[in-house]
């Protein structure tokens, strides 16, 4: 009896400690998501995201896409890179996401189109590829503020040093929830995760 008492008290500790954790994490991702910083920098990377079968970008997308244009127009940045790839719609995130851009002032030529950023960790092997190639050192990536934590976690796995994050206009969206729990766990899968 006074074994499960005890065992009992392990578990209500344990999920007491858990508790705390997360909610720790979850306010440090709000804060750091929310904190943009905002300065110039060699090229902006735009994160891919769902595209509607219809070939737009879903609202997520065009919030960052917006977010991007903004900062370019501000003149934070030259270049940008759109990393996605492709998804079970059928369309290469990459490629509308450029698309997207050109049309609302963006020159073709200063946008590099990454077709295999089918998440965050490619996303950051790609571009440290690119500033190494480009003699680059700077970026500034743009995505939603639940993300940013774990993007800059990759880029700073990758050798990069000289990272901003800005995030996306807020829209709350019901699989918010979701996302919130899958960066909890994904921000720690890749602090453990073993890069080259």
């Amino acid at each position: 009896m006074l074994t499960k008492r005890k065992n009992w008290r392990w578990l209500f500790w344990g999920m007491g400690v858990f508790g705390l954790w997360f909610v720790g994490h979850l306010v440090w991702m709000m804060v750091d998501g929310f904190s943009d910083e905002l300065k110039r920098s060699d090229v902006a990377v735009v994160f891919g995201n769902q595209v509607h079968p219809d070939g737009r970008p879903s609202l997520r997308l065009k919030m960052r896409l917006d977010r991007t244009i903004e900062l370019y127009n501000k003149g934070l940045f030259r270049w940008v890179i759109v990393s996605g790839a492709l998804g079970v719609e059928g369309h290469d995130e990459a490629v509308v996401m450029k698309r997207y851009l050109e049309k609302r002032g963006i020159p073709a030529k200063q946008i590099l189109v990454d077709s295999a950023g089918k998440n965050t960790y490619k996303t950051a092997q790609y571009t440290a590829k690119i500033l190494k190639r480009r003699k680059w050192h700077s970026i500034l990536f743009v995505t939603q503020y639940f993300h940013i934590v774990r993007a800059r976690l990759a880029f700073h796995r990758f050798g990069i040093q000289e990272v901003a994050g800005a995030h996306a206009w807020y829209h709350f969206e019901s699989r918010e929830f979701y996302s919130i729990l899958r960066e909890f766990v994904g921000y720690y899968a890749y602090l453990l995760k073993r890069y080259p």
